[in-house]
C-alpha cells in the first residue's frame, strides 16, 4: 500500500523551512529511522535551495513536493516547472582538487547522492522531477 502527501509551495529562500518540515514530518510519519530523517532533511534542504535559486528565469515559482511511502522505501519527488535541468548530468566535483582549483558547484548533488538510496531525475509535461529514494523498516 502506498500513502501519498503533496503540498505546493512558493519557491522561494523563506520557505525553505517549511519544506525541509513537510518532507521530515511525512518521513517521521512513516517511521524512518531519525538518523535518515535527519539525511533526508539535508538533502531536502540541497534540494530545495538550487530550485529555489535557479529553476525559475523570473522568480519565484511554485514547487510541488509529493511525498510517497510504501512498505519499505519513502520517495520524495520535488516538481518545478523551471528550466530544464538535470543534476544527474552534471560532472562529479574533484574532491582531490585543491580549494582554488575546484569548479564552483555539484557538492549539492554529490551529498544527496551520498545520503540516500536513489537519486532520479526526468522531464515530464515541462516539469522537473527530482525523485530521493531511501529505503527503510516500516515502524
Amino acid at each position: 500500500m502506498t500513502r501519498t502527501a503533496e503540498s505546493t509551495f512558493i519557491a522561494s529562500i523563506d520557505n525553505i523551512p517549511q519544506m525541509v518540515a513537510f518532507v521530515s514530518d511525512a518521513a517521521t510519519a512513516a517511521g524512518v529511522h531519525p538518523r535518515r530523517v535527519m539525511h533526508l532533511e539535508l538533502a531536502t534542504e540541497e534540494a530545495v535551495t538550487n530550485i529555489c535559486s535557479y529553476a525559475y528565469e523570473v522568480p519565484p515559482g511554485r514547487l510541488s513536493i509529493r511525498v510517497s511511502r510504501s512498505a519499505d522505501t519513502l520517495r520524495v519527488e520535488f516538481i518545478d516547472n523551471g528550466v530544464p535541468f538535470d543534476p544527474l548530468a552534471a560532472d562529479a566535483p574533484d574532491l582531490q582538487a585543491d580549494l582554488e582549483n575546484r569548479e564552483v558547484g555539484g557538492l549539492g548533488i554529490f551529498l544527496i547522492r551520498r545520503l540516500l538510496d536513489e537519486v532520479h531525475y526526468h522531464r515530464r509535461d515541462d516539469q522537473n522531477i527530482l525523485s530521493l529514494v531511501i529505503k527503510h523498516d516500516p515502524a
